[in-house]
């Protein structure tokens, strides 16, 4: 199954959450039976990120949203998993520092997308300036309903220099959300990931409901789509993930730059060394009295 067309919020359309079922796993009934797609998937980032990287041409930025608990450290640790470290970033954005809250609320973003060859990925992001600041009225709807259009103004500059923009929304129900907060309760491992605002965010969930809707269907461009993951399953969140951003790599004409040096030289000059370390081999040794 094509998850790109599946889950892709078309420009233009209305998003309405309540109606994509957060539990969906497609034509993959359990984990068992996805894990040979999700293996496949993985070796296809790998091998086409080495290509982005070799090329140097084209970059690629991952923004990764959602609501707490939903799975975004988890989607990078497992979907990136087999990707090599080097050409790979990333960024999470927190609350601003007074630094950054004194510029522009992209300035902070742009200083961090990739460079040519390079992978990026955001935990949460520059949306977070039209949803956090939504749902808190940190700042007026004069202010923020005007971001949705420098937001779209950024990513096509962005895609105008050769960076694809994929953006994932990772869409779990309040149930699943509640049920990983006693995980985390459960197991020492995961509590120092409680926070006591994981309770007053949940109780404003209709807001970011509604804000996530606004932000989804006035942001999803051609040229900086976002999917929708069903991810209370986090196998299928992975398989789902993975999929969509190896048939984009896929769809870059990515390749092997041309060697930049005369084979041929370079060929004589190693034989050349092979011929002198061999020579230095069966030279006989200085003795030392």
């Amino acid at each position: 199954m094509d998850y790109r067309k599946k889950f892709v919020v078309q420009p233009g359309a209305k998003v309405h959450l309540a109606k994509i079922d957060p539990s969906y796993t497609g034509e993959h009934e359990t984990h068992a039976k996805a894990v040979p797609d999700i293996e496949k998937h993985r070796e296809r980032m790998d091998k086409l990120q080495y290509l982005l990287y070799a090329d140097g041409q084209q970059s690629l930025l991952v923004v990764l949203q959602a609501l707490d608990a939903a799975g975004k450290d988890g989607t990078i640790r497992h979907v990136f998993s087999g990707v090599n470290p080097q050409g790979t970033s990333v960024i999470g954005f927190k609350q601003p520092s007074p630094s950054e809250a004194a510029h522009d609320f992209l300035w902070r973003v742009h200083q961090h997308t990739p460079g040519k060859g390079e992978i990026v990925i955001f935990n949460r992001s520059h949306y977070e300036d039209v949803l956090v600041v939504r749902v808190h009225k940190l700042v007026p709807k004069s202010v923020w309903s005007k971001r949705y259009d420098l937001i779209n103004d950024f990513e096509g500059m962005l895609a105008a220099n050769g960076t694809r923009v994929l953006k994932f929304y990772l869409h779990i129900s309040p149930e699943e959300q509640l049920s990983r907060f006693a995980q985390r309760l459960d197991d020492p491992s995961r509590r120092w990931k409680i926070s006591e605002s994981d309770y007053s965010e949940r109780k404003l969930w209709p807001a970011y409901v509604e804000a996530y809707e606004d932000a989804l269907a006035s942001t999803s461009k051609k040229n900086a789509p976002w999917y929708i993951i069903p991810s209370n399953h986090k196998w299928f969140r992975n398989l789902a993930v993975s999929q969509i951003i190896a048939d984009t790599m896929d769809e870059m004409g990515l390749k092997l730059p041309p060697t930049r040096v005369d084979l041929a030289d370079i060929r004589r000059k190693y034989h050349a060394a092979v011929r002198a370390g061999v020579k230095a081999k069966r030279a006989p040794s200085a003795k030392h009295g």
